[in-house]
């Protein structure tokens, strides 16, 4: 009977289905109370506490060490927001409770937080603004005195020189730059015409507005410095671009054909001063020879007269010679004297040298 009760005395010792006591050599899980205790009694100790429980419900106390660890924390926080560095390229401006106190120079700066802050501004590094150069669609697009459109592209080189004007006077640095630059080239391109600005006059237009906007930006107290203006770009609109260029062609084909009609036109009007002031010589010498000769006659005549009036006969004999001289000193001829011998005892003579001069060049017989 005993092995059906399981027992020897008849209990139901062996039935599976009673409950059962834990053995006490398996692992024990710990509850969540325990481990919220551990970890309150290690937290006391790291703050300076004692051990164990909490006795007579104090709360955990702070010692002269905690303290003094917080102290030279929040004095460590207190010197890493006060001190601070300025690198050669930057000045600060320091802020007593948001007023200017002073300018901070390059290396370590001293700003006690949090009654003074600082704010640390680039003066040396060139900052530039490019205008009309895809950034909106007609910012480039300017109006000529003459009427005409013109696309401009440029840019504007800049820095800082005066950090507390340029963080007090302006409430977007850059922007007001970009502003007061297109507005300097709007006012310099209405006064000019296209032409010029197009070829000759690029470099005289870029200076004028670097000294435009200088000017406009000193009136602000703005503490910028304009370096240079670049003018890139100075063009029709693309939409005419091509009728624009059939035009510069034609106007410098006109130019070609107008310098050609000038050369030839100064060429002919030289030739024809030369001619002129040749002929002049000529009619001036031809003048000062006859003029010349009519007074040589003229004295010449006078002379003769006073020798005639002073022997007549003389005078008009020798006249008569020197005339007979001139008539007939290139005559070929022959003289007869009638009263010699009759002039019987001429034998004609074949004149052998008129033949020979009648002869003809190329020759005859003997």
């Amino acid at each position: 009977m005993a092995g059906k009760n399981g027992g020897p005395w008849g209990g139901g010792g062996g039935d599976d289905r009673g409950p059962r006591r834990p053995d006490r050599d398996s692992p024990q899980i710990p509850e969540i109370d325990e481990i919220m205790k551990r970890g309150q009694e290690r937290l006391k100790v790291l703050m300076g506490g004692r051990g164990g429980g909490n006795r007579g419900g104090d709360g955990p106390g702070l010692s002269k060490g905690t303290i003094g660890l917080g102290a030279l924390a929040l004095l460590a926080v207190w010197a890493f927001a006060s001190f601070y560095t300025v690198r050669p390229e930057e000045r600060s401006v320091e802020l007593f409770l948001g007023e200017q106190s002073g300018i901070g120079d390059p290396g370590l700066n001293f700003a006690p937080w949090p009654l003074v802050t600082y704010e640390v501004i680039p003066v040396t590094r060139e900052q530039s603004e490019d205008i009309g150069m895809g950034r909106d669609g007609d910012d480039g697009l300017m109006l000529t005195t003459d009427e005409n459109i013109v696309d401009i592209d440029f840019q504007v080189v800049w820095n800082i020189t005066n950090p507390a004007e340029y963080l007090f006077n302006l409430r977007d640095g850059p922007e007001t730059v970009r502003a007061v630059s297109e507005s300097a080239m709007r006012e310099i391109v209405a006064g000019s015409e296209l032409a010029p600005l197009l070829n000759r006059d690029r470099a005289l237009t870029a200076q004028r507005a670097k000294e435009l906007i200088q000017a406009t930006l000193d009136s602000y107290q703005a503490g910028i410095n304009v370096v240079r203006v670049n003018l890139n770009k100075a063009d029709p609109p693309n939409e005419v671009i091509d009728a624009f260029r059939d035009v510069q062609a034609a106007e410098q084909e006109r130019d070609r054909l107008e310098r050609q009609a000038d050369a030839y036109a100064n060429r002919v009007l030289a030739e024809a001063r030369g001619q002129s002031a040749q002929v002049l010589e000529d009619a001036e010498g031809y003048r000062a020879q006859v003029v010349n000769d009519a007074l040589g006659e003229a004295s010449r005549f006078l002379a003769v007269l006073n020798e005639y009036q002073q022997a007549p006969d003389v005078t008009r004999r020798r006249l008569y010679i020197e005339t007979l001289e001139k008539v007939l000193g290139d005559v070929d001829k022959i003289i007869l004297d009638e009263n010699v011998s009759g002039g019987e005892g001429v034998v004609p003579y074949l004149p052998l040298n008129e033949l020979r001069r009648n002869a003809p060049a190329d020759g005859g017989g003997n």
